[in-house]
C-alpha cells in the first residue's frame, strides 16, 4: 500500500497531510504512529487525513504521533485550507471536522483564518472527571480548564522561564481530573493583548507551536480578564492571532508554509 503526503508547519509546529479524496481512507491507528516516528516515518506534531465530503470541500481527521486520535487540530486545518485555497483560487473555503463545519479564509497578508467553532466551557463538555469550575481548577496553580474540542489546562506564571515544561506537562496531562487527558499550558501574560506561550501537548510532548493550544490559552486567558479579545500568542516557533468575544466562535490566523512532498510505501512493521 502507497499513498502521497505533503509535509508542512505553521510557525514550526510541524504536520502531514494525507490527501485521500476520491479513495478509501487507509490510515489507521498503526499507521498514523508509524508515520508519526520521527527516526523510521516522517514524522509530525499532527497528521491531518482529508476524504470526501459531501456538505464540505473535504472532511478531515487528525492523528496524534502516539497514534490516538483528536477533534482539533488549528495548524493542520490551516495547512489543509492553504492547499484547497491554491486548487481552486478562492479566497475561503469549508472543511468538516468532528468540530463541525469550519469556514477558512485567506487573509490580504497570505495568513489563513479558520473559524475554531465556540469553547466548551462545562466541567462535562472539557471533559473532567468530577464537577468543578473549570475557572479555578481544584489544582496546585489554580489553572483554567476549556475544550477546543480537545481539552486544555492553562496555567498562569510569573516566569515562563522558571517552568519546567517537560517534568510538569505529562504529570497535569495524566493527572485522574482529566479522563481523556489534557494539553497543558504555561502562560505569562506581557501585555492584555499578548502572551508568552509554551505548551506540553496531549500525545505528543513538547512542540514549537499549536493553533488549538493557541486558542485554548487565549480563551482561559480572556475567562479569567487577563486578556483582551483579540491576543497575539507567541509560541516558541512564532505568533498566532487568536480572536475570541467571549461568546461566539474563536478565530485562528497565522501563517503555514510547505516543506517537502513524497509517497509512503507501506511495508511490514517489525514491531506489529
Amino acid at each position: 500500500m502507497s499513498f502521497s503526503f505533503q509535509k508542512m508547519h505553521a510557525n514550526g509546529d510541524d504536520f502531514v497531510v494525507v490527501d485521500l479524496r476520491g479513495q478509501a481512507n487507509k490510515i489507521n491507528q498503526n499507521i498514523a504512529k508509524r508515520l508519526g516516528d520521527r527516526n523510521r516515518g516522517i514524522g509530525f506534531n499532527q497528521l491531518a487525513v482529508m476524504s470526501d465530503c459531501d456538505d464540505a470541500a473535504v472532511r478531515l481527521t487528525f492523528w496524534n504521533p502516539d497514534g490516538s486520535m483528536l477533534d482539533a487540530c488549528g495548524s493542520a486545518t490551516r495547512g489543509v485550507a492553504w492547499k484547497l485555497l491554491r486548487e481552486t483560487g478562492s479566497s475561503s473555503v469549508i472543511v468538516r471536522t468532528n468540530r463541525g463545519l469550519l469556514n477558512c479564509s485567506l487573509e490580504t497578508d497570505g495568513l489563513i483564518s479558520v473559524d475554531m467553532g465556540e469553547p466548551f466551557l462545562h466541567w462535562r463538555d472539557v471533559p473532567i472527571a468530577q464537577e468543578v469550575d473549570t475557572l479555578v481548577l481544584p489544582l496546585p496553580g489554580t489553572p483554567t480548564a476549556c475544550s477546543m474540542g480537545n481539552p486544555h489546562c492553562t496555567f498562569f506564571v510569573e516566569d515562563l522561564e522558571a517552568v519546567d515544561v517537560e517534568a510538569l506537562g505529562p504529570e497535569i496531562e495524566s493527572h485522574p481530573l482529566f479522563p481523556q487527558k489534557t494539553n497543558v499550558h504555561f502562560v505569562q501574560v506581557l501585555s492584555p493583548t499578548r502572551i508568552r506561550l509554551r505548551i506540553w501537548e496531549r500525545g505528543g510532548g513538547i512542540p514549537l507551536g499549536s493553533g488549538s493550544c493557541s486558542c485554548g490559552a487565549a480563551v482561559n486567558g480572556i475567562r479569567r480578564g487577563l486578556l483582551d479579545d483579540s491576543v497575539e500568542v507567541e509560541c516558541d516557533g512564532g505568533t498566532v492571532t487568536v480572536r475570541w468575544d467571549g461568546t461566539g466562535s474563536v478565530f485562528l490566523t497565522g501563517p503555514v508554509e510547505p516543506n517537502f512532498s513524497g509517497v509512503w510505501f507501506e511495508g511490514p512493521s517489525r514491531n506489529s
